[in-house]
């Protein structure tokens, strides 16, 4: 039996289930790039792009490139940003209390060389 996080709650509203993942990704952290994204939830992440694209095309994402990296945040000026944001966190606070913890830490800084794990 699969838990609804696999099958995504919101999916069948947004059409798929990666592209929940994308913006609960970015809700949860802000910000985000395609393989990032993609290595948190095992997808593959030429579809998670693909939804990236799209949700920059209708206006809901922008993009600002970083050297060679591409990194999403939702886009201020969105019409529906508030709405959004509010049906995003509902299906966030039905996750498991695991996966709500494991989305919202973010470690950005490299670890130091030699240091053990």
């Amino acid at each position: 039996m699969t838990s609804q996080t696999e099958i995504g709650l919101l999916g069948t509203i947004l059409g798929s289930v990666n592209a929940e993942r994308v913006l609960v990704y970015i809700l949860a952290r802000e910000e985000g790039y395609a393989r990032e994204i993609a290595r948190f939830f095992g997808a593959d992440p030429d579809s998670i792009q693909k939804q990236l694209a799209k949700f920059e095309a209708g206006g809901v994402l922008i993009r600002k490139e970083l050297g060679r990296t591409v990194v999403y945040r939702f886009n201020p000026r969105y019409a529906f940003l508030p709405e959004l944001k509010q049906l995003l966190t509902r299906a966030l606070e039905a996750y498991p209390a695991k996966e709500i913890e494991r989305l919202q830490y973010s470690r950005r800084r490299p670890r130091r060389r030699g240091k053990p794990l």
